[in-house]
């Protein structure tokens, strides 16, 4: 990775491409999703079959498309015990994290008689997108818990898993554990844009769902944002994103490997670092020629970095913090002495680490956080996955005689303001003797 000083011409240019990395999605591909969409709404249950047999499983059949309980059950015998260890631990964590974010019902009654309030009342159902992880091999078992539970928690009573099956039309038993132990109901084999559309519209397998949430490829994004209206929708998620705030006590080491840590996933990631420290910068570097030799995902990581990637120098951390903001990253370390002095400047991230020990895995997997975050510069007016996203507040108005007169003067004159004429009649029609 190079490094450069943020006041430099190539300093600035790479800045400030980031912060207008906002990406509309290919127009390309629209057309091909919108036609998947509409015939998995036409055909149902037909389609899903022939678009799974032609892209994930040949031999996938009607029956194949819901997980039945007795392979869930199998699949507890299948995972070892570390495994189903750590699935409990994350689905503990998470819940006691989203339990603290549920809205509240309250009414309120004036001195008049009028009486106003909320309700909070969850969806009826929802439905969580899980991509495939390497054609089934790497279960993207925090995923599952990080949508699931929050949806538990806000009460929702039918909760929906979409997955893509391997070529033998399977899915990991850990997936399956997962999904069960973080309250999912139904899991159904299906992937991309059809299993958007089955969620959406519902076919005779798959009941359809109030609320989708889950990132996915291009496909499934897409099919997303065409069904927003139809239904609800979570984000629109793009690669993932990591900007790291360090001092000159930083460890270069980790701070290299928090930087692959995010590289690894898509060749579109975004890795920065942003330091006072030029030597430490020039540290990092090495150490991430070094770390990246040893990554499985190697490839991926170096196109990331080679695309995305930045090791500035910046004049000093509350610069650094300046940048921070304007480009609103999806994950921000503050991998400096004292993190907590800083937080109070930090306006948009999607989750904030604080301190050397907080690499950003732990928000990945365990720390109860959600990880399902905005991107792209959205966590300026976005947030977090949580609970509100399977919530709904509905208002409660009830006036008394008294209170209606009272204010009925300002009802009339703000409708008739308007021009509607209708609305100050329902008004002055019950004041008449």
């Amino acid at each position: 990775m190079k490094v450069f000083k943020s006041d430099s011409h190539e300093g600035e240019a790479f800045l400030k491409k980031l912060e207008r990395r906002f990406q509309e999605l290919p127009a390309k591909y629209e057309t091909t999703v919108r036609e998947i969409l509409f015939r998995v709404r036409d055909q149902g249950d037909q389609a899903l079959v022939e678009y799974t047999r032609h892209f994930d499983c040949p031999s996938f059949r009607n029956e194949d498309i819901r997980v039945k309980e007795e392979e869930i059950e199998l699949a507890y015998e299948v995972i070892d015990r570390d495994t189903l260890e750590a699935i409990r631990l994350a689905v503990r964590n998470v819940r006691q994290f989203h339990e603290k974010q549920k809205d509240r019902s309250w009414i309120e009654t004036r001195k008049n008689g009028a009486l106003v309030g909320q309700l909070v009342r969850p969806v009826d159902s929802a439905g969580l997108y899980v991509p495939g992880g390497t054609s089934g091999e790497t279960p993207l078992v925090s995923t599952v818990i990080m949508e699931a539970v929050p949806a538990r928690v806000a009460g929702v009573e039918r909760i929906a898993m979409v997955s893509p099956p391997n070529r033998e039309g399977k899915l990991h038993p850990a997936l399956l554990v997962a999904a069960r132990e973080a309250g999912v109901n139904e899991i159904y084999r299906l992937g991309s844009a059809w299993a958007i559309a089955a969620l959406a519209f519902g076919t005779e397998s798959v009941p359809r769902v109030d609320v989708i949430c889950g990132p996915g490829n291009i496909y499934v994004t897409l099919a997303k944002k065409l069904l927003a209206g139809e239904v609800g929708i979570d984000l629109i998620a793009g690669p993932s994103e990591i900007l790291i705030i360090a001092d000159e006590e930083a460890s270069a080491r980790w701070v290299a490997a928090d930087l692959l840590s995010q590289a690894e996933h898509d060749p579109m990631a975004v890795a920065v670092l942003l330091t006072p420290s030029k030597k430490l910068a020039e540290k990092v570097a090495k150490e991430i020629d070094k770390q990246l030799k040893r990554l499985s995902r190697r490839k991926i990581a170096e196109e990331a970095l080679r695309q995305q990637g930045g090791l500035i120098v910046v004049s000093r951390l509350e610069e650094a913090v300046e940048w921070a903001n304007r480009l609103a990253p999806e994950h921000l370390e503050l991998a400096v002495r004292d993190p907590w002095n800083l937080l109070p400047l930090i306006k948009h991230a999607g989750a904030i680490f604080l301190g050397h020990h907080t690499p950003e895995a732990v928000g990945d997997y365990i720390a109860g956080a959600n990880h399902v975050l905005p991107t792209m510069g959205c966590a300026r007016y976005a947030q977090a996955l949580g609970v509100q996203v399977f919530q709904k507040r509905l208002s409660l108005v009830a006036y008394s005689s008294k209170a209606l007169e009272e204010e009925a003067p300002a009802i009339i004159k703000l409708a008739e303001l308007e021009g509607l004429e209708a609305h100050s009649n329902a008004v002055k029609i019950r004041l008449s003797k």
